[in-house]
């Protein structure tokens, strides 16, 4: 795997030492997320909107309706900037000044291409299955009507960055603050909840091991 180019997008300037040129870096926090934020420039306005995610290789899969002026308009080439974010934590220092958080974000600039027809079903799978993992085989099939509903769009992981400051400290020594005042981290981390079975679910139906593999990762991973 290649590192991460440095350009006049990428480059950190604030917390450069933070700064992750690794692919596999970048492709940690993709894989340990489940929604990113994707960005475009609409009639000279800046319009965000989360969305759900996956990862192919050296690309991230975003998908949306096809009747969506948001996803027709990064069809048709406007630049995206898309965002994740791991929030890891609270930096309690002596001073809200030097407060902070500890996290590892992405941020990804590119020109998507829409997947082709015969292409689609694949992708909307290894969507699937980086959302809910083995959830494809506990339902029926795509139907071809829904295959076409839905665009698939792939973002290249050409120019992106990378900021993991997870071990950064909360204060230094001698840096003049008064000690009796409270200094520390309030981590944080994302939990799964159980699951809640659909009322009109048949009495007794148990709960698939997709949906508890789906809990497990949240788990281990203590992000989404």
């Amino acid at each position: 795997m290649t590192d991460l180019p440095l350009t006049h997008l990428t480059r950190v300037r604030r917390g450069a030492h933070h700064q992750r040129t690794d692919r596999a870096a970048l492709y940690d926090v993709i894989d340990t997320a489940l929604s990113a934020t994707v960005a475009i420039v609409r009639d000279d306005r800046p319009v965000a909107l989360p969305v759900g995610i996956g990862r192919d290789g050296d690309d991230l899969l975003i998908h949306g309706s096809t009747g969506s002026d948001f996803f027709r308009r990064i069809a048709a080439g406007a630049p995206v900037c898309v965002t994740i974010t791991h929030l890891m934590g609270l930096k309690y220092a002596r001073s809200l000044f030097d407060s902070s958080m500890r996290y590892r974000c992405a941020v990804m600039h590119a020109v998507a291409s829409v997947v082709p027809p015969g292409e689609k079903e694949a992708a909307l799978l290894a969507l699937s299955e980086h959302l809910m993992p083995g959830r494809s085989v506990d339902v029926r099939p795509m139907t071809a009507r829904e295959i076409a509903a839905t665009m698939v769009l792939r973002v290249p992981l050409a120019e992106a960055s990378v900021k993991d400051n997870a071990g950064s400290l909360v204060e230094v020594d001698d840096d003049g603050e008064d000690r009796s005042v409270w200094a520390g981290m309030l981590p944080l981390r994302v939990v799964a909840g159980d699951p809640v079975t659909s009322p009109q679910t048949v009495t007794g139906t148990p709960v698939p091991e997709s949906v508890r593999r789906a809990a497990r990762r949240v788990e281990n991973s203590g992000t989404a």
